[in-house]
């Protein structure tokens, strides 16, 4: 999220501003807690309840959460932990953070799979009934780590919250099962008044939640309530913390995942051209969420179609597309190899949609709840014959929501497909969204053709290119559309070579041209040039600005340059890059976006490369430059 430049770092403080003699308060710039659990133990819930209250104390947030891969693994397994990472502050998040100032463990497999990045010294809140024997083996343990010494270099603090709850929910009349999944809001309870978090939000979330099975909304309200009361009267926490809220632009702001961002710019895109939306999709990991958001939203034109498979998704879109809706489709990296056929013929007939590929990591299913960018080769090239196309990618969850808007924008304006590229980091993390105006969103003009006068498919506006949008059943429009050669103008079927040729080069430079609407390469550091700069794509902008901020705060000659727009490239992309005497591309993948970088302007790049299926950490990126610098 933007902020002013003077409200952006600080180094983090601890100086007692106020409180009883039994807890001080203290003050910290930013924290970083990672709630984890069995995948039924409720912490993406909790993680995103201790976001929203974050959120409304004025912090600047960004959110990780991680979930398992397996739909429903072995209960007490490392393989079933489920986590959720969120980064407030008092000034500017680029990231969920490295590693958590506090990690709550509600089993050993929690405490076991996340152990390794906790720093020294550390908060460690675990459930102490959760170490039983039983839990103990599940996770493999052979000694139990909170009696056997094995974390004596972090700050441990074991709860009764089992025991806590079940007395607090004596007398709800809830089965022994309903009790025991309330411990995430005694855990949010006891997290919310150690760090001041207020839970106004959350009790309005329940009751508007539970508002049907007054017993539930009963006993999460006395669960949170209960884990709030326990921080203040235990004597276990020596201190509470406060975390200033962050001096940010003026405006009304949401939290807003990337998946709902994406799924409001198609939206806002839609009613802006006036048109109706149409998704056609195959629910897939994790790009579903887009569906189900877009499905909930009834008050406007909007129109989901769950499809039986990735090939009848794309089809219907290209078909809403000929209709003359503002057609999509959502997938991620397998539904994009599925789809690739029917691309083609969007390719090829001019229609305008937009693909979003959400990527995880793979190949195959690979790790489907994991983040990866090794789709963007496959967006460029991954499709049969000469069919180059728009590919956009979004950098922040909140900047999903221009990223679609502009899909959209750009796939009317030119009459083409367009590859809209998110990842599950962006799909499922969070941050404040400052709503824009939208009479300031840009226009998105759809002018259908509906005179018969000189009307032939194929022919072309002088400045873009495209073709006329003529919607079927128009009187006198009548026309052929299809995958086979079609002659220029008329898109008659044609065997002609010379035609073929003109017709694939007529849409390559349509596609080209599109560089006209890309703004200007900017520099995140010295503009003029300097020692490196580190090129980016996608969800790895946090990381990476971060990494830069820190090294030039130590006076490194770093820039960072950022691409929302990777075809085609900025026009002066290959200029900027041979100001540096060294340029570094970050990507998580083999190296994808380098080739591009070495192929179009003969640059020696440097390659950074992660495919872990976890984000870059800031300081895996620092320590890469530094080498870099030294050599």
């Amino acid at each position: 999220m933007a902020l002013p430049p003077e409200a952006a770092g600080g180094a983090a403080q601890s100086s007692s501003i106020g409180g009883s003699a039994a807890h001080k308060r203290e003050r910290r710039d930013s924290v970083v807690i990672r709630f984890a659990g069995d995948s039924g133990d409720g912490m993406q819930l909790a993680g995103m309840q201790f976001t929203a209250e974050s959120a409304l104390a004025g912090n600047d947030i960004a959110t990780l959460p991680d979930f398992p891969a397996e739909i429903r693994a072995p209960a007490g397994t490392i393989a079933g932990v489920s986590g959720f990472q969120v980064n407030f502050s008092s000034g500017e998040v680029f990231t969920a953070g490295d590693e958590p100032t506090v990690l709550v463990a509600m089993n050993p497999a929690a405490l076991k799979a996340n152990l390794d990045d906790v720093p020294p010294n550390g908060v460690i809140i675990v459930d102490k009934e959760a170490f039983s024997d039983a839990n103990l083996k599940r996770a493999g343990y052979t000694s139990n780590p909170l009696t056997d010494h094995s974390l004596d270099k972090y700050q441990v603090f074991t709860v009764d919250i089992t025991k806590l709850t079940t007395t607090a929910l004596h007398d709800t009349g809830l089965n022994n099962r309903a009790v025991f999944r309330c411990r995430n809001l005694f855990v949010l309870g006891m997290l919310s008044w150690l760090y001041q978090r207020p839970i106004e939000s959350t009790v309005n979330w329940l009751e508007g939640r539970f508002k049907k099975t007054p017993e539930v909304l009963n006993a999460n309200l006395k669960a949170l309530r209960a884990g709030y009361a326990y921080g203040e009267t235990t004597e276990m926490f020596a201190s509470s913390y406060e975390v200033p809220p962050a001096r940010i632009v003026p405006g009304t702001y949401r939290n807003i995942t990337g998946n709902t961002a994406t799924a409001l710019g198609f939206v806002a895109a839609a009613v802006k051209a006036g048109r109706p939306l149409f998704l056609g999709s195959y629910p897939i990991t994790p790009a579903s969420d887009v569906l189900h958001d877009l499905a909930a939203l009834k008050n406007f034109p909007v129109y989901t179609f769950q499809a039986e498979d990735e090939i009848a998704g794309v089809s219907s879109a290209i078909g809403a597309a000929f209709g003359g809706a503002i057609a999509i489709t959502t997938t991620s990296g397998p539904g994009m190899n599925l789809k690739a056929e029917a691309i083609g013929l969007a390719v090829k007939t001019e229609l305008p949609i937009v693909i979003t590929d959400i990527q995880r990591a793979g190949p195959s299913t690979g790790m489907p709840t994991k983040p990866e960018q090794a789709d963007l080769l496959m967006a460029l090239y991954g499709r049969h014959g000469e069919s180059p196309l728009p590919v956009i990618a979004a950098a922040t969850p909140a900047d999903c929501f221009e990223c679609a808007y502009e899909a959209v924008r750009i796939a009317v304006k030119y009459m083409t497909p367009v590859i809209l590229m998110t990842d599950g980091q962006l799909a499922n993390g969070a941050e404040p969204w400052l709503l824009p105006e939208t009479s300031r969103l840009p226009e998105i003009k759809v002018d259908f053709r509906t005179d018969p006068e000189g009307f032939l498919p194929y022919i072309r506006d002088e400045e873009t290119l495209s073709r006329p949008w003529a919607i079927p059943g128009t009187p006198g429009l009548e026309h052929r559309i299809g995958g086979l050669s079609g002659e220029d103008r008329t898109g008659n079927v044609s065997y002609s070579p010379a035609n073929n040729e003109l017709m694939v080069r007529t849409r390559a430079r349509k596609i080209a041209g599109i560089v006209r609407e890309i703004p200007p390469t900017e520099i995140f550091g010295d503009t003029n040039g300097g020692e490196l700069v580190v090129l980016g794509w996608g969800s790895t902008y946090g990381s990476i600005r971060e990494a830069v901020k820190q090294l030039r705060g130590k006076g490194k000659s770093v820039s960072h340059i950022h691409l929302r727009y990777l075809n085609p490239l900025p026009q002066d992309l290959g200029d900027q890059l041979r100001k540096f005497r060294k340029v570094m591309v970050a990507e998580m993948n083999m190296g994808q976006l380098i080739k591009v970088v070495r192929a179009d302007y003969l640059i020696d790049a440097i390659g950074c490369n992660k495919i872990q299926g976890r984000p870059f950490k800031v300081s895996e990126l620092t320590n890469r430059i530094t080498r870099a610098l030294e050599d």
